[in-house]
């Protein structure tokens, strides 16, 4: 059993979620109360470790009227155990669980980081060798009482997810706006498909504008 994952992102026409210099102030204000509205009824809201060291975000509900036990649980994917002690992910304003592959393991409980973040009362989760297993994640997750995630990548970890098959439903807010870049991160990096009949399959569930953006739900046809 594993929770029921949403992958919500913001991206430009040409499929950019950041610039190559790291900016991403893609959503308009309308997309932004959307995103938290789906926080708001979602049990966790996960990101991968680049996202974490490169926004510093806070994972919480606070573009919308929302009560402090409103906010998810925040997961963070971080295989190599690099969360800084000073993210505003660790502070107390929701629950945290990190989790890293089991060869980092060590090394990390010795740490000053790992007592600091641990008094805080974040929680632990470690699988797989180098990287997380993302699929004993899941399960993980679905025991702690998750049952529906919200995923907010970044691209690596989507791609990751996805060709795992741990996705249900993608919502994606598509601004009006070109960046290019062959070096800007786009909606799905990793390693990529070899052929586009392994390609993820995806159905059309909704469509519609929100000011200048367009909202696009699909359902993911996992095998």
């Amino acid at each position: 059993m594993r929770p029921y994952v949403i992958l919500n992102s913001a991206m430009t026409l040409d499929g950019k979620i950041a610039t190559a210099t790291g900016s991403s102030n893609i959503s308009g204000k309308k997309d932004l109360e959307r995103v938290h509205q789906i926080r708001k009824e979602c049990d966790a809201i996960m990101v991968g470790i680049g996202t974490v060291i490169a926004d510093d975000p806070r994972l919480t509900v606070h573009k919308i009227d929302a009560d402090p036990e409103d906010n998810p649980v925040r997961v963070v994917v971080d295989s190599r155990c690099r969360t800084p002690v000073d993210a505003r992910i660790t502070n107390n304003d929701a629950k945290t669980i990190i989790a890293g592959a089991n060869e980092y393991k060590e090394d990390f409980m010795a740490t000053d980081t790992y007592e600091t973040l641990k008094e805080r009362g974040v929680k632990f989760f470690f699988s797989g060798d180098k990287r997380v297993d993302l699929k004993a994640l899941m399960n993980y997750l679905h025991e702690e009482g998750i049952e529906k995630l919200m995923l907010e990548g970044g691209a690596t970890l989507n791609f990751s997810m996805i060709k795992a098959g741990l996705i249900d439903e993608i919502s994606i807010c598509i601004a009006p706006m070109i960046v290019g870049g062959a070096n800007a991160k786009t909606f799905f990096d990793g390693e990529g498909f070899d052929t586009m009949d392994e390609a993820v399959r995806l159905e059309l569930t909704d469509s519609y504008t929100l000011d200048k953006d367009l909202i696009l739900t699909y359902k993911v046809l996992n095998d």
